[in-house]
């Protein structure tokens, strides 16, 4: 299976530094063959561009760790993260729990 994971902020936000150095550290230490990408949101274009969520967002093989559904009105805006930061665990269980699925 192949996995992607897509980190979507905007400089300024205060989690974004954090979700960005945790999702890298768990990319580089674990196991699985993962594609990691980084998406900085510069401009209002870009935010329609992504249909972005808010900062930051993590999407596995591009659905929101949060299920949260791409923005109909996307905006340079930061997010609140309704169960808190995830964290590596966190991301591991939404991984193990999508190569069940597939």
């Amino acid at each position: 299976m192949n996995i992607k994971i897509e980190v979507q902020y905007f400089n300024g936000c205060p989690n974004s530094e954090a979700v960005l150095k945790m999702v890298k550290e768990f990319v580089e230490k674990s196991e699985l063959k993962i594609e990691f990408k980084e998406i900085l949101v510069e401009t209002q274009e870009d935010a329609e561009k992504y249909k972005f969520r808010g900062s930051p967002t993590i999407l596995i093989n591009g659905k929101d760790v949060e299920g949260v559904e791409e923005s109909k009105t996307p905006s340079l805006a930061c997010r609140a993260n309704a169960n808190g930061l995830p964290n590596k665990n966190d991301i591991k269980n939404i991984i193990t729990e999508l190569m069940k699925k597939n």
